[in-house]
């Protein structure tokens, strides 16, 4: 039964795929990614946690042996995880080169596959690997301490065949970076993606970073210092660990009942807007402390930027620290 419902699911996703009709696409992916879940969960009348296992032990059987596939054919495999594998071509290529990499490699993993399973279990395979992303300029973290890429974590530019923006520079595609999460400031998002833009592009950075910094101490960006971040239990919950956003959302309570304002909104939950101060966390809407600039070079800034500068032996410390010795 759920190898025919899966089965139902695949074919209605490459239905949607041939349509381009992504938003349905997602949703079957979605579905049918909601398996390995519901047949982990006691609750299900299916339930075994030998299948959960099984898929676990069997996707990175999979994908070990794909990755193995394509180092023999010549190629450096940079990251793979439990559904997509990166891959070097050992230098730069152009687009017909590089799809045609891609495509050669894909060809060559199904059909192994397929003979594979048909060999030694006698099964036919429903495995199919896909060539989606061709990037001319990549960047990927590593885990610290490590040389190994840092999970779903990257930023990769397309080659501007690829890119629908009419702009000298390609699209760059975020991945699990700060830009994309929505608990870093504005600023910090906006000043990654610059910095992205101009080393991919072989542009000058420091001058920009150095004016976001002057800018930044000059009071001149504190609209895009505030943080956004919901509360996930009551307040009165938080008492062994209050994180920033629980302070703050305290202080405006505090504050509030000092205006006599009625009612709570932040003691059952909720989102919360609030900036670091010289005195620590404060609710946007009663702060009336300057703002901790530091904390934001610190804590928003150095982060975002230094994990790539660290590439070219550079940092926004020795930057700005360039800047003071002028001085």
């Amino acid at each position: 039964m759920i190898a025919y419902i899966i089965t139902a699911l695949w074919q209605a996703r490459d239905q949607a795929k041939k349509s381009k009709n992504a938003a349905l696409s997602q949703a079957i992916k979605i579905i049918m990614n909601s398996f390995y879940g519901v047949l982990g969960t006691s609750g299900c009348r299916l339930h075994d946690a030998r299948l959960t296992s099984s898929i676990t032990l069997r996707g990175h059987e999979l994908m070990k042996k794909t990755a193995d596939l394509i180092e023999a054919e010549g190629y450096e495999v940079i990251y793979g995880d439990t559904d997509s594998v990166f891959i070097s071509l050992g230098g730069a290529k152009n687009k017909i080169e590089a799809d045609k990499a891609g495509h050669k490699l894909v060809k060559l993993i199904n059909q192994y596959w397929q003979k594979e399973l048909r060999k030694k279990y006698q099964i036919e395979s429903f495995l199919e690997m896909e060539y989606e992303t061709h990037y001319i300029r990549f960047f990927m973290p590593t885990v610290r301490g490590s040389d190994k890429g840092s999970k779903k974590r990257y930023a990769g530019m397309l080659s501007k065949a690829d890119s629908l923006e009419e702009k000298n520079e390609g699209k760059i595609i975020f991945k699990g970076l700060e830009t994309v999460r929505t608990d870093w400031t504005s600023l910090a998002r906006e000043v990654q993606q610059k910095i992205y833009q101009c080393i991919f592009n072989d542009l000058p950075y420091e001058y920009y970073l150095k004016n976001i910094i002057s800018n930044l101490k000059q009071g001149n960006l504190d609209d895009k210092l505030i943080y956004r971040k919901r509360l996930r239990q009551k307040l009165t919950d938080y008492t062994k660990n209050r994180p920033p956003h629980a302070q703050a959302a305290m202080k405006a309570e505090l504050y509030a009942q000092q205006e006599n304002r009625k009612g709570s909104r932040y003691q059952y939950g909720g989102w919360i807007e609030y900036v670091i101060t010289t005195s620590g966390p404060e609710p946007v809407e009663f702060n009336k402390m300057p703002l901790d600039y530091d904390h934001y070079i610190e804590k928003q800034i150095a982060p975002v930027v230094d994990a790539l500068l660290m590439v070219f032996d550079n940092s926004l410390e020795k930057i700005t620290q360039a800047q003071y010795e002028l001085f």
